[in-house]
């Protein structure tokens, strides 16, 4: 049962290291998504604001001027995907592709934040407790100073594990509020090409029967 039991100290023990690794690395990449997300905000914010205008009054008879605001080139996925849509024409099979795209695509832009939401507490937790054996350990002895070390590697790790949650789960938060509210407004500018598309058809109907 001895040899088990230092069999496992050793593994947890051994463990220690690449969880302060992986924290730090996470630390960094929570830092940088940070700044990219204010930057994307930013972008987002400038690039949506024509569709956010004119999604709210848009109707088969407004589309084309809808068509004409969108951005030719470049902007947000947003802007893209609803170019592509209404270029489709009404195409119900083209129009359902290019939703799952987007939405595989929306899933990709949060999947970094949904990492650090999870990595952070495990991680944390892991960093907090692998050290309190040797805490432990080291009180049983009397040696109060390789105590009060491992002590503070278990605080710093949990205080660093929760920051990198944190920032995990706001950008999550606010990512996939993004996601729902642009998915919302593609699958009625689907709906609305496709009624725009299937009045062109009755009325070329219309005027082919009354030619004959």
């Amino acid at each position: 049962m001895n040899l088990i039991s230092n069999v496992l100290y050793w593994i947890s023990t051994g463990l220690l290291v690449p969880v302060i690794v992986l924290l730090i690395f996470f630390f960094i990449r929570a830092i940088i998504l940070i700044g990219g997300f204010f930057g994307q905000y930013l972008h987002v914010k400038k690039t949506t604001s024509v569709i956010y205008a004119g999604i709210n009054g848009l109707t088969p008879q407004t589309l084309p001027e809808f068509e004409h605001r969108l951005p030719k080139k470049g902007g947000s996925p947003l802007t893209a995907y609803a170019r592509k849509i209404v270029e489709a024409a009404g195409d119900e099979s083209k129009t359902d592709l290019l939703l799952s795209e987007f939405e595989i695509e929306a899933d990709k832009g949060i999947a970094l934040s949904k990492t650090l939401t999870k990595m952070g507490p495990i991680l944390g937790l892991m960093g907090t407790l692998i050290p309190m054996g040797p805490a432990l350990v080291g009180l049983a002895s009397g040696d109060i100073a390789s105590m009060a070390y491992n002590m503070q590697v278990a605080f710093a790790t949990t205080v660093v594990g929760l920051v990198v949650s944190a920032i995990g789960f706001l950008t999550q938060q606010t990512k996939e509020h993004w996601a729902v509210k642009n998915m919302t407004i593609l699958e009625y500018l689907a709906d609305v090409t496709a009624m725009a598309n299937g009045k062109e058809k009755g009325c070329c109907s219309t005027a082919e029967g009354g030619e004959k």
